[in-house]
């Protein structure tokens, strides 16, 4: 047998080289989130009691879980439905206000029938040839008297026990994730001040109590209280989520509290400490801008809701004071004035989208919108614009089922698909908003950033290691502007992107609020010329479009060429589709819907990150 000598090369390959005791991988200490989760935070099952008598009799919450991971149901109009690409989360947030009474009463349950109330109300709805409408008037009737029909806490309690623990048997870690929560539905004086709660815990933590309800209180403040007792006592989490400020008629983001004072610095505390993120886009309309509030915004009339509040059916509709205090930029603005004056920011919110869809459903693309609830799903006449459709109609005010926008969702950038994960991006707002769309988007900020690192191939792992991403604080000034990377890619089974924005709001030295809209990246080889932009030609013919125009991914690097080191500012980014058809387009194409004239029938979906903010040096108050 001949034995070799060893040669230095062979002796360098077998023997390890440790030039230093460092790692060699660089992702060994990486930590940031590099998932990105779809998902809905506010959908109603037949437990709600406005759903329930909408028509959606036969899908409680376990139906709207099925859904929402991508099963085949069969809605309540009889037609089979079933997602394109399933969701990943999914809160079921019935109303706490009568939550689970209908389905009770219309099946008979010995519990309601023992209480006299209960058995009066299953008498009235199953002998009565208008039974329905006429519970419909009782409970309404209850809920604007802020006192419950039936007060029984173990009926109450059961229902609950009954949606936390479905929800806990839907919830799949790494594959399909369910948060508890519920809807308080506060409206005084018909002003929507709605929230839905969401709790990052299971059934055996959100079970030691029930429902924080209107009746209980309609201040949000009681509600926040409610909230800390709750973490005190379970060692739990929990935030609330306001929605549908269009329709608040300007209290949603009014700068008093519920007793008409001026807000002090607990009460911003407060308000960010259990309201980090808004919903900012759903069905009834969408919230971002207002072309009265901006007119030099092309896109700001988007699925635009502003006939009043949920009083308008008597006649108490808008006025244009009140849309300040209605609509996310202009909040995000008055925020950094709140700032200046308190040195706490109350409306430093993140931006998510959700559908409120009452079918059960939670459809948010055009191709495949059930509505918002089961009297307006596919075949019900909902496109037919005449007063002889289902509309709400008060004086010179009439709010057609068409009018309703086939929106929203929530983008999450997430470690893992859990609730640990998707609780913890909802409150460092690490989140963003679309009206549909399954746009994927990333922003980060910094003073570090320079044209170069957009086409980086680690741009996303450089964007975290040198600046922040949306949702959070710029660092202490260190340059002399502050640069933002900013990408997006189309929903891989929807439209080309049209252009990327960036939205600035900010505060000068004299206090005056501003805001403008940068056009940063454009499709189709257009450029930006003293931030205009020409508009793409439609592809939209009847129910089918192209995607032939725009573009499938857009990225940027853009420095603030107004940025002033005094004046306190918020960035986000707004990403435009190319046009589609809207939903009614397809309901003509396919039922062969009559379509009125004045419905529109094309739409450009868009997303909204959450902001990022710049407070001065000298301002230390964040």
């Amino acid at each position: 047998m001949r034995i070799i000598a060893p040669t230095a090369l062979s002796l360098l390959l077998c023997t390890p080289l440790l030039v230093n005791a460092s790692e060699y991988s660089p992702y060994v200490d990486e930590d940031f989130p590099r998932n990105l989760y779809w998902g809905d935070t506010h959908l109603h099952s037949s437990f709600s009691m406005d759903a329930s008598i909408m028509g959606n009799a036969a899908l409680p919450p376990a139906a709207a879980f099925q859904f929402a991971r991508g099963e085949t149901v069969t809605a309540n109009n009889g037609m089979r439905v079933r997602l394109q690409v399933p969701l990943d989360f999914l809160v079921v947030a019935d109303h706490a206000e009568h939550m689970g009474i209908l389905p009770k009463l219309r099946e008979g349950a010995a519990d309601i029938l023992a209480d006299p109330i209960g058995q009066r109300l299953y008498e009235t709805l199953t002998n009565n040839p208008d039974g329905s409408s006429l519970l419909m008037g009782e409970l309404l009737k209850s809920t604007s008297a802020n006192s419950p029909i039936i007060a029984n806490d173990a009926i109450e309690r059961s229902v609950w026990e009954e949606s936390a623990s479905t929800a806990d048997a839907f919830n799949d870690p790494g594959t399909f994730t369910t948060l508890i929560g519920y809807e308080w539905s506060s409206m005084p004086g018909a002003d929507n001040l709605h929230r839905v709660v969401v709790f990052a815990d299971a059934a055996d933590k959100v079970t030691q109590i029930k429902p924080f309800s209107s009746f209980d209180s309609e201040q949000p403040e009681k509600l926040w209280a409610f909230l800390a007792d709750y973490e005190a006592k379970t060692g739990g989490r929990a935030l609330a989520i306001p929605h549908n400020s269009n329709i608040s008629n300007g209290r949603m983001f009014a700068v008093e509290d519920s007793d008409g004072q001026p807000f002090n610095r607990e009460y911003a505390v407060q308000r960010m400490r259990w309201e980090p993120i808004i919903e900012v886009t759903q069905i009834k309309g969408d919230g971002e801008a207002h072309p009265w509030l901006s007119p030099d915004d092309e896109f700001a009339n988007f699925e635009t809701w502003d006939f009043g509040n949920f009083g308008a059916l008597e006649g108490d509709n808008k006025e244009n004071y009140m849309l300040q205090h209605e609509y996310a930029r202009s909040a995000l603005k008055l925020g950094l004035q709140q700032q200046a004056l308190l040195g706490v920011n109350p409306f430093k919110f993140g931006m998510i989208g959700s559908t409120d869809s009452h079918t059960s459903l939670a459809t948010a693309a055009e191709e495949n919108f059930f509505g918002k609830s089961s009297t307006v799903e596919p075949g019900s006449n909902r496109t037919y614009g005449s007063a002889s459709s289902v509309a709400s109609k008060s004086g010179n005010v009439m709010f057609m089922p068409w009018e309703y926008a086939a929106s929203g969702y929530t983008g999450v950038w997430a470690r893992d698909n859990t609730r640990e994960e998707l609780f913890a991006a909802l409150q460092r707002k690490e989140v963003y908003a679309t009206t549909g769309s399954r746009i994927a988007v990333r922003l980060f900020g910094g003073w570090q950033f320079s044209a170069a690192d957009i086409n980086r191939p680690d741009r996303t792992r450089h964007g975290y290691a040198s600046g922040v991403p949306m949702g959070q604080d710029l660092p202490t000034a260190s340059g002399e502007q502050p640069g933002f990377m900013v990408y997006a890619s189309k929903d891989p089974n929807g439209a080309n992107l049209d252009r990327i924005q960036i939205v600035k709001g900010w505060l000068d030295t004299e206090g005056e609020l501003h805001e403008q809209v940068y056009n940063v990246a454009a499709s189709d080889q257009r450029r930006i010329r003293r931030n205009k932009v020409k508009p793409l030609k439609s592809t939209v013919d009847a129910a089918s479009y192209s995607n032939s125009i725009g573009e499938a991914t857009l990225a940027a690097f853009w420095e603030d060429p107004d940025f002033e080191l005094e004046q306190s500012a918020f960035y986000y980014a707004r990403v435009i589709e190319i046009p589609t058809p809207r939903w009614p387009a397809y309901d003509a194409a396919r039922l062969g819907a009559k379509i009125d004239a004045a419905v529109p029938l094309e739409v450009q979906d868009r997303a909204y990150t959450s902001p990022i903010w710049y407070t001065p040096a000298t301002d230390t108050r964040r």
